[in-house]
């Protein structure tokens, strides 16, 4: 039967896993702010010198998704790829070496 590792964070880890989550945030707003901002003078740009061909979509568009998948990480919206899939991840193959290292001992 597999053995389930369960991590026991003291105060300290606890604190350190909660300012990197803030700092997480924190860029994701610096983010897009600078989004915000550089796609309104980029949309100025284009309607104030040719109103006829509206590129400014384009970067909106593709910066945007780029937005939307930053925000979806930091949110941890999909929590199956999230730091507890990797602590999955990480421990399995820490277990599979260890059987590894055994069977031929």
């Amino acid at each position: 039967m597999r053995e389930i590792m369960e991590v026991n964070y003291n105060e300290e880890d606890k604190y350190l896993l909660a300012k990197k989550k803030v700092e997480g945030i924190k860029g994701f707003y610096g983010n897009l702010i600078v989004f915000i901002a550089v796609n309104l003078v980029l949309i100025f740009i284009n309607l104030y010198t040719s109103p006829d061909y509206l590129w400014f979509f384009w970067p909106l568009f593709w910066w945007g998704l780029g937005v939307v998948f930053h925000g979806l990480k930091v949110f941890e919206v999909f929590p199956s790829f999230g730091k507890d899939w990797e602590e999955r991840k990480i421990r399995e193959f820490m277990e599979k070496e260890k059987e590894n290292r055994n069977k031929w001992q």
